[in-house]
């Protein structure tokens, strides 16, 4: 998880992804460059010390490399593939990692690595800007169309939210801890994730939150059900979120606050 956690940073406010609540509980999203190549660097420089001391710790018996190896190379895998990096040289990335691991003088100059990644990274976001561009559009449309109606309110930022359920109680600020239960959807109505379904309601941190809730949570009293309409400036970004949300999604959440804790 740490590698998904370093992919999807960004510099606005955003969310950390977590197996219980994957599509809203997060602190980060977006790709940051830098944060992915100084994973790189550092888990290279670092993963002989890291295989050594598990190898004295656990004596092989309860842990085998093989196994930690192939754990640690599907952990890589699946984050790579999430992120939709493809046409990788297996044999030229173990080489990689083998290079570093070993102390070996690697093939490639660091900082020409890292111009290459920097490249890539940046090529790789110009062409899902134009695929997905067609999303943006019609998420800016809904959004416009949206804000006309009736009951629905607009704050600065540009998060609108129409009340379903009206309360009177106390507001919860970014410190508290909340318990919701909420459903989440794209425009089309396609259910992405939804804590009503799983039939348990969620507990976090206001401000571990996409920024679109963080504003959201604190303007709602205790008691009440809002419909948050939330632009991808204020959820995830030019990335999206694996595969459910798309880059430049508009996301639409029924939030019901549950408890502050």
């Amino acid at each position: 998880m740490f590698l998904e956690a370093l992919l999807r940073r960004e510099s606005i406010s955003g969310v950390f992804l977590c197996q219980n609540y994957p599509k809203i509980i997060v602190v980060f999203t977006n790709y940051n460059i830098l944060a992915f190549l100084s994973f790189i660097i550092i888990m290279v420089r670092s993963c002989h010390f890291f295989f050594v001391t598990l190898y004295r710790i656990f004596n092989c018996n309860i842990l085998q490399m093989d196994k930690l190896s192939y754990a640690l190379g599907l952990s890589f895998g699946q984050n790579l593939r999430q992120n939709n990096i493809k046409g990788i040289d297996y044999s030229s990335f173990a080489q990689g990692i083998e290079a570093m691991c070993e102390g070996k003088e690697p093939a490639l100059d660091i900082k020409e690595a890292q111009d290459l990644l920097n490249e890539y990274f940046t090529a790789q976001q110009a062409e899902a800007s134009k695929k997905f561009e067609s999303v943006k559009k019609e998420g800016e449309d809904f959004l416009t169309e949206n804000a006309k109606k009736d009951g629905v309110k607009v704050t600065e930022s540009g998060l609108q939210y129409e009340v379903i359920t009206e309360a009177i109680g106390q507001k919860p600020v970014e410190a508290d801890q909340v318990k919701v239960h909420y459903h989440g959807q794209l425009i089309d109505g396609t259910v992405f994730d939804s804590s009503v379904n799983r039939g348990e309601p969620a507990t976090f941190g206001v401000n571990q939150v996409i920024a679109g809730w963080v504003e959201g949570l604190q303007l709602m009293p205790v008691g009440s059900k809002w419909r948050l309409f939330i632009p991808y400036t204020l959820a995830y970004g030019e990335q999206g979120a694996g595969q459910a949300i798309p880059p430049f999604a508009a996301l639409i959440f029924e939030v019901e606050l549950l408890e502050i804790l």
